[in-house]
C-alpha cells in the first residue's frame, strides 16, 4: 500500500475521495483527473477532498502528496531555542520525502527477483516506438499494419469465426483418422444410399429376421421349406384364410366351449331340473340381488338372536335417537376434552386465581399495552412511559415524548470501545467488531476516530444505537475507532454525609487537606493560585534566567511581559526555583 498517494477510478457520480496518509501543508496536496491537474476543496479535519464536478465513469483520479524538496521547512539558527514542533517538522520533512522516493520507485518496470526478468506489474507499455531489430518488442500497430499484410489479417478473421468448428474436428480427429482408414467400404455405403436407408427404416424386422435365423430352429427356415413342399400347407389355409379369420375372432369362445365338456354332459343329463328352475326364476333373480345380505345376515345369526332377547332395551334406544345422534356428532369435541382432563383439573384448581384475574382484566390488559417483548419498535398504542424490551438490541427502552429512548445506559461502565477494519469505499460500520464486540451505544454520547483522527459530528451520523454510517466512505484497511460513553446522573449530596469528612463545614476560603496526623481531612487555609513567569535574559553575553510571578495575587503582569515569556507554569504560592549543577530547573515547597 502506498504511503503518500491514493487512486481511484470516476463512477460519474461520487466527488469525495478519502486522503489516508498524512501531510505537513495542505499545498503538498495535488490531484489528477485523467492526468490533468484539478482543483479541490479539504474538509475541516483534512481528511477528504472533494471535486466540484464527479468524474466521469472510468476516469483515473490521483491524489498524491509532493513534499517540498527544494525548500527546507525549518531553518536552525545559532543560540535559539530548540522547539520540539521545529524538530518534528523538520523530521517529518525528511520521512515524507524518503516515502516519497520509495513510491515513486515501486511504480516503475522493475526486476522480478524470481527469475530476474523484467515485471511490467500487468499494466500496458504505451507510446512503444516499432521495432528494427529481431529482438525488439512488436507493437500492436506494427503487427496489424505492418507485420500481416490484409490477406493475412482477412484468413485470420476467418480462422477466428469458424474457431468452433475447428474446435470440433481436432477434438474428432481420431475419428476422421478411422473413417479415412475405411473410405473403400463408406463409398461402398454411399453408392447404394438408397436401399441402406430402406433397411435402416425397418430396421427392427431386419434385426427380428436375423436373430430367427440364429436359432437351432429357425421359423423362417421352415416357412421357406414348406412353400418348397408339393402341397403346401401354408397354401391351404391361403385358400380358406376367410374361415380361418372367422374361427380366430371367436378363439376365446371356442377355447371356454373346449374346456367345459364334461360340464356340457352334465347339463345335458339335467335337462327336467332345468326345466324347472327356469320357470321359478322370478324368485331366484330376487334371491341372487340380494345374496350379499343374506350373506351377510347368516354370518350373524347368534346376534341376531341377542338382539331378539332385548327389544324392549332396542325400542328405548330408537326412542333416544335425537339425543344419541348429538352426541354423536359432537364426539370430536368430547375426545378432546377428554384428553385435555389434566389441563381441566389444573384450571379448575385455580378458579380463584382466574377469578382474582376476571376482576382484574382492566389492569391486566392495562400491563399489557405498557410493556412489550419485540424485535423492533411498537409503532401504535404508544404511551409516554411505556416500556418495551427490544431483543434485537438487548436492552429496556422507555417511549418519551421524542420516542423511543434507552431506559439505561447501553454501555456498562463509563466507556466501551470499538475498532473496524475498512472495506473499500465502507460507509456503513455495525456488529461485531474486530475484537468479536457487538457495536451498542446510546446517541449522542459516542466519538468516532479514523485512522486516528476524530471525526467532526457532521462526518458521521449515529443514531440508532447500533450502527454509525461515514459521510465519505473508507479506503482499505482503514481503521474505524468508536468510543461509545455511559450516560448516568451524579446524585445531589452533602460533603458532610461523606465518610471521614469533618461535620460542618470550614470558612470562606478554606478547603480540605489531610491533617497532620495524616488520618483524616480538615478544613485549612488554601494556597493562593500563582503564575509562574520564566524567561532568558542576556542570552549573548550572560545568558540569565528570571523569574516573575503575580506575588499571591497582589501583582499584576501585562500583556506584553506575558508574551515575552519562554515558559509558564500555574502553580499554588510558596514555591521556590532554582537551577541544579546539570543545569535542570527544580520547584521546592
Amino acid at each position: 500500500m502506498a504511503n503518500s498517494f491514493v487512486r481511484y477510478t470516476g463512477n460519474g457520480s461520487t466527488t469525495a475521495f478519502a486522503i489516508p496518509f498524512t501531510y505537513i501543508d495542505s499545498a503538498h496536496l495535488s490531484c489528477t483527473v485523467a492526468g490533468a491537474n484539478t482543483t479541490f476543496t479539504l474538509n475541516a479535519a483534512g481528511t477528504t477532498a472533494t471535486l466540484s464536478s464527479a468524474p466521469a465513469n472510468g476516469v483515473a483520479i490521483e491524489f498524491r502528496r509532493k513534499t517540498s524538496q527544494t525548500s527546507r521547512l525549518t531553518d536552525y539558527v545559532a543560540g535559539s531555542v530548540l522547539k520540539e514542533s521545529d524538530l518534528d517538522t523538520d523530521s517529518i520533512q525528511a520521512f515524507n520525502m524518503s516515502q516519497e522516493a520509495i513510491d515513486d520507485s515501486g511504480d516503475v518496470i522493475k526486476l522480478d527477483n524470481a527469475d530476474f526478468q523484467w515485471d511490467a506489474q500487468s499494466k500496458r507499455l504505451k507510446n512503444v516506438a516499432d521495432p528494427t531489430a529481431n529482438t525488439d518488442a512488436a507493437t500492436k500497430n506494427y503487427l496489424e499494419n505492418t507485420w500481416l499484410s490484409t490477406t493475412d489479417k482477412a484468413t485470420l478473421t476467418n480462422v477466428n469465426s469458424n474457431i468452433a468448428a475447428i474446435n470440433t474436428v481436432n477434438s474428432n480427429i481420431s475419428a476422421i483418422g478411422t473413417a479415412n482408414t475405411n473410405a473403400t467400404n463408406i463409398n461402398t455405403v454411399a453408392t447404394n444410399i438408397g436401399s441402406v436407408n430402406t433397411v435402416a427404416s425397418d430396421i427392427t424386422k431386419v434385426v427380428a429376421v436375423a436373430n430367427d435365423l440364429a436359432e437351432a430352429v429357425s421359423e423362417v427356415e421352415t416357412v421357406a421349406d414348406d412353400l418348397n413342399e408339393t402341397t403346401s400347407e401354408i397354401d391351404t389355409v391361403a385358400t380358406n384364410i376367410a374361415n380361418v379369420n372367422t374361427v380366430g375372432l371367436a378363439i376365446a369362445n371356442v377355447n371356454t366351449v373346449a374346456g367345459a365338456n364334461a360340464n356340457i354332459a352334465t347339463v345335458a343329463g339335467n335337462n327336467s331340473n332345468i326345466t324347472s328352475v327356469a320357470g321359478n326364476s322370478s324368485n331366484i333373480n330376487s334371491a341372487v340381488s340380494n345374496a350379499t345380505n343374506i350373506n351377510s345376515v347368516a354370518g350373524i345369526a347368534s346376534d341376531v338372536t341377542s338382539v331378539a332377547g332385548i327389544s324392549a332395551a332396542v325400542t328405548a334406544v330408537n326412542n333416544n335417537s335425537t339425543n344419541i345422534n348429538a352426541v354423536n356428532s359432537n364426539s370430536a369435541n368430547i375426545n378432546t376434552v377428554a384428553g385435555n382432563n389434566t389441563n381441566i383439573n389444573t384450571v379448575a384448581a385455580a378458579n380463584t386465581n382466574i377469578g382474582t384475574v376476571a376482576t382484574n382484566v382492566a389492569g391486566v390488559n392495562s400491563f399489557a399495552e405498557r410493556y412489550r417483548i419485540l424485535s423492533s419498535a411498537p409503532s401504535s398504542s404508544n404511551d409516554v412511559g411505556d416500556l418495551y424490551f427490544d431483543t434485537t438490541a438487548n436492552e429496556l427502552k422507555v417511549y418519551k415524548s421524542s420516542g423511543w429512548a434507552a431506559a439505561g445506559s447501553t454501555v456498562n461502565g463509563t466507556s466501551n470501545r470499538f475498532e473496524y477494519t475498512a472495506t473499500a469505499n465502507q460507509t456503513t460500520f455495525s456488529g461485531s467488531d474486530s475484537n468479536s464486540k457487538t457495536l451498542a451505544y446510546d446517541a449522542g454520547f459516542i466519538d468516532c476516530y479514523l485512522n486516528g483522527v476524530k471525526l467532526a459530528n457532521a462526518d458521521f451520523t449515529a443514531t440508532s444505537g447500533t450502527s454509525v454510517i461515514l459521510g465519505t466512505g473508507a479506503s482499505v484497511n482503514d481503521i474505524l475507532m468508536v468510543v461509545a460513553y455511559g450516560t448516568f446522573q451524579l446524585a445531589n449530596i452533602s460533603i458532610k454525609d461523606l465518610t471521614d469528612t469533618p461535620a460542618g463545614f470550614g470558612t470562606a476560603g478554606q478547603a480540605l487537606v489531610m491533617n497532620a496526623n495524616a488520618n483524616g481531612l480538615e478544613y485549612a487555609n488554601a494556597s493562593s493560585a500563582e503564575v509562574y513567569g520564566f524567561e532568558i535574559v542576556d542570552i549573548a553575553t550572560n545568558p540569565t534566567l528570571r523569574l516573575t510571578t503575580t506575588n499571591g495575587g497582589a501583582d499584576n503582569i501585562s500583556s506584553t511581559a506575558y508574551e515575552n515569556f519562554d515558559e509558564v507554569q500555574y502553580a499554588a504560592t510558596g514555591f521556590t526555583w532554582s537551577l541544579n549543577a546539570s543545569g535542570n530547573l527544580i520547584a521546592t515547597v
